[in-house]
């Protein structure tokens, strides 16, 4: 028997690609696409149906069962030096079991089997890394590969749910989720976990690939930037590529009249994003204040149907109305030019309320996204899935009064834990005004709870100024003007604006009610 990371360096290429195959639905897509691009590498069962290099599988019981494929289709075999033995973590080690089994004695003798250290095992064996597994053999070898090296690797059949694919029919009663788990979505946890680690390039097959992630953004919002990235990929299971607009060298003209202008600076960046695409596959636009909790593989897969842009409802019951803060654009449908946007803008054929609150410039919006992809200043743990600090002036990175700001600091510092943020990036932000410096504070102390900063560290606040504060209107022009300035970036947060309220119940000709004593702006 070798160790698999022995093998790895004498015969595995970390630049060839690899391919997984698991028992899943997608697993009858193989033959619909080329695989000669890759090295295989089958889980379990598959290896019955696919001439792969490596055939791999924690359980003992499936090398007995696929005994009569396994020499004809492997030419290697990997299992864990303590093999899982029906579904348990087994205590009596490869080389006893091998003695016992005569295929994989003759694979032996072959050197054609392979082990590896599982981290369910009773005891560590060799010196190479352990490889971790929790719920599925899918998280092994996703680790095993990306721990020797390889950069790139997609799979098939490599599914949630809870079901096979059809040449795997006649296992259904035996061993679909024999492990007692209530599905396959449990896996994804540990791909994202992996991918966060080693940054190997992972995704299904059948998926387009990276997930685009376009922020609408400025210099001041880089560290919530981050931080969106970093709450993004640590639940993504598949790879993810996070752009800010404002890095884009996009150039359009300036709309004649004022009230078509934009009303921030990155009021008008969504649409660079189909030309920033080559206008080709899909994307995905959110706000800088933004958090997300979930995997962003639910929303990048949502199927389009007839429409070209989909954009996330309103909560509550009926709530159909589409909120552009979230959304999900197919570029090859979406052929959008700024300088014709804004000459359409000039010629009375846009105005800025149907450009901004109802995408008019798509040719059907529909919708779809789920509003716990959007949740507006409410956060419900094991539900929401993104979260949207809309009041500004409680956003987590300026206030400490919002009463989900634990949650922004608590990624926060575990971004800086895992190095994907600096705390030179931080401090930076606090010396430029960005931030609000017990920001600084609560990450050197790791105190999540802005509540319980003592009061000599909230004083470090006393003077300070949000940037929003300080821009002017139309995209800070330099003339200073803060409740114009207000004013526009509450329309661009309209989903929680009570001025974009008032002015869509007066196109509709409704009454506003206002309440004795309150203001009108």
């Amino acid at each position: 028997m070798q160790h698999f990371y022995d093998w790895s360096r004498e015969h595995l290429n970390p630049e060839r690609s690899w391919l997984i195959l698991g028992k899943g639905p997608s697993f009858n897509l193989r033959d619909r696409n080329d695989l000669t691009g890759y090295d295989l590498l089958s889980l379990n069962h598959a290896v019955r149906e696919q001439p792969v290099r490596i055939a791999h599988m924690i359980d003992l019981d499936v090398a007995e069962a696929c005994a009569d494929l396994l020499e004809q289709n492997a030419s290697y075999v990997a299992l864990p030096w303590y093999p899982h033995l029906k579904n348990r973590p087994g205590r009596r080690s490869l080389e006893e079991l091998v003695a016992e089994s005569p295929v994989l004695t003759r694979l032996d003798r072959a050197g054609r089997l392979l082990w590896y250290d599982l981290s369910t095992g009773p005891a560590r064996h060799g010196p190479g890394p352990v490889v971790r597994a929790t719920f599925f053999s899918a998280e092994a070898a996703l680790n095993l590969l990306s721990q020797a090296g390889v950069r790139r690797v997609r799979s098939l059949g490599v599914d949630g749910g809870a079901s096979y694919s059809a040449e795997f029919e006649d296992l259904k009663s035996s061993t679909l989720l024999a492990n007692g788990r209530p599905d396959f979505d449990l896996q994804f946890k540990a791909f994202a976990r992996t991918i966060m680690s080693t940054g190997v390039d992972y995704a299904p097959l059948d998926v387009e690939t990276p997930v685009r992630v376009y922020v609408g953004s400025q210099d001041p919002q880089m560290l919530a930037v981050k931080v969106l990235e970093f709450s993004i990929r640590k639940h993504a299971s598949m790879s993810v590529k996070v752009f800010p607009l404002h890095r884009a060298t996009v150039e359009y003209p300036m709309p004649r009249e004022v009230g078509n202008r934009p009303r921030t600076p990155f009021s008008f960046q969504r649409f660079y994003i189909p030309e920033l695409a080559g206008f080709h596959g899909r994307a995905i636009y959110l706000d800088s204040d933004m958090q997300v909790f979930q995997d962003i593989r639910s929303l990048w897969t949502l199927p389009f149907g007839d429409a070209d842009l989909l954009a996330a409802r309103e909560a509550g019951e009926g709530g159909r109305k589409p909120q552009f803060s979230v959304m999900l654009l197919n570029c090859d449908e979406l052929r959008w030019s700024l300088t014709d946007i804004v000459a359409a803008l000039d010629q009375g054929e846009l105005t800025y309320e149907t450009l901004m609150y109802e995408m008019a410039v798509a040719r059907k919006v529909r919708a779809g996204i789920d509003p716990r992809w959007n949740s507006l200043e409410i956060y419900k743990e094991g539900e929401t899935a993104l979260l949207h600090y809309t009041d500004m002036h409680t956003q987590p990175w300026i206030s400490r009064d919002n009463r989900h700001g634990y949650l922004w600091i608590r990624d926060l510092i575990e971004a800086v834990d895992n190095g994907f943020i600096t705390r030179e990036e931080v401090g930076s932000h606090v010396a430029q005004g960005y931030v609000r410096p017990t920001v600084q504070y609560q990450l050197d102390h790791r105190i999540e709870e802005a509540a319980l900063l003592p009061g000599s560290a909230r004083e470090l606040d006393r003077g300070y100024v949000a940037p929003y504060q300080k821009m002017g209107a139309h995209g800070g022009n330099g003339r200073s003007n803060p409740l114009r300035a207000v004013r526009a970036i509450l329309r661009h947060y309209y989903q929680k604006s009570l001025l974009h309220r008032i002015e869509r119940r007066i196109r509709k000709g409704d009454a506003y009610p206002v309440r004795s004593g309150s203001a009108r702006e």
